[in-house]
């Protein structure tokens, strides 16, 4: 069997890695030019969905090693007031890691760098009796058996397989930075979030070097000019908790990310193309899933690709589960970012 995967993100690295060495010939085609071209985000939240999943795909040794240089925080959400007032904590139990995405991504690739082409935009596929055959926007093909979608949200493979599914925007634009570790080391949780009027949300987090520092309000409050967004957050934040003002002044590796999410759809009839992570079911960061239920569908996708079992049950089977799972995660993340966020509700 060989499966092109679309998509050399978390989802298609983690899936590359649990086909390798099963006997499945897979190979990977990424539209970046290179795994570096672009940067790739700083903290990422797992939990127990991510952990098993990475000890299912990589090799014992190398998940050893990336598990034991993460950073372990308090397994707790809390929720506080611009005066630093505790207004609400959780606790979650399970495991936790709180990684560096590049750090996952490097992780992820180093055992299958073989495996993957640069430079590959998708244009188009077609599937015809036991074959699907994916088009670049250089003129080459690849032809296999199974097609797996891994291209993210804006996913090509989705648009043209499923374009009666949706992604819609959440009304938010959240502002992704760093501040000084230091800073916030009592603030050492899964997420602690400071809310304000009009769900103007400032969330800290920590990881092994460095804290993240984020910023959410409705995008019409936002420009997408950088220059104009940390003085426009300083407005945004006047007269919050001195200390806030302090990371605010700290902030740097500022970027906006207008979030998305999808819009939950009915099974659909299995074939040889299927699609896993934010090309099935995007999701807003107000969950903490994302990431994992990436990880999830690729451990869960691999598994039943080198079961042995007829391919479109196989495949019907790890469909059924991570429409039910990734959907669920979906409905949670985008309620729980209404109450926190001020998140548009899901359209019906």
């Amino acid at each position: 069997m060989k499966v092109i995967v679309i998509g050399a993100g978390l989802g298609g690295l983690a899936l590359a890695n649990g086909l390798r060495g099963t006997g499945v010939n897979v190979a990977v085609y990424e539209r970046d030019a290179s795994p570096v071209i672009r940067g790739q985000g700083y903290r990422l939240h797992l939990g127990d969905v991510g952990i098993d999943a990475l000890a299912s795909v990589l090799a014992p040794e190398r998940r050893a090693a990336f598990v034991a240089a993460a950073h372990v925080p308090k397994p707790r959400f809390v929720r506080l007031d611009p005066a630093l007032r505790v207004l609400e904590e959780h606790d979650f139990g399970g495991r936790h890691l709180s990684v560096d995405r590049q750090e996952l991504r490097d992780t992820l690739l180093a055992d299958v760098k073989g495996l993957i082409t640069y430079g590959k935009r998708l244009t188009a596929f077609q599937a015809e009796d036991e074959y699907a055959t994916a088009h670049f926007d250089d003129g080459t093909t690849a032809t296999g058996e199974v097609l797996i979608g891994a291209d993210g949200v804006g996913s090509a493979v989705r648009r043209q397989y499923l374009p009666h599914a949706r992604v819609v925007g959440t009304g938010l634009t959240q502002l992704y930075g760093k501040i000084p570790r230091e800073s916030a080391e009592d603030l050492d949780h899964v997420f602690s979030a400071v809310t304000g009027p009009r769900h103007r949300v400032v969330g800290i987090a920590l990881t092994r070097d460095y804290a993240t520092f984020s910023f959410s309000a409705r995008s019409e409050e936002l420009p997408s000019e950088p220059d104009l967004l940390r003085s426009l957050v300083m407005e945004m934040t006047s007269g919050w908790h001195p200390r806030i003002r302090r990371m605010l002044a700290d902030w740097r590796e500022i970027f906006p990310l207008v979030l998305r999410t999808s819009v939950p759809i009915d099974p659909w009839d299995t074939t040889g193309v299927t699609l896993l992570g934010d090309a099935a079911h995007a999701m807003t960061p107000a969950g903490g899933a994302g990431a994992n239920l990436a990880l999830r569908d690729a451990a869960s996708l691999a598994a039943a690709l080198a079961s042995g079992r007829p391919l479109i049950p196989a495949l019907r089977s790890y469909e059924r589960e991570m429409i039910d799972f990734g959907f669920a995660a979906v409905r949670a993340s985008a309620a729980n970012g209404a109450r926190v966020l001020g998140q548009d509700p899901l359209p019906s």
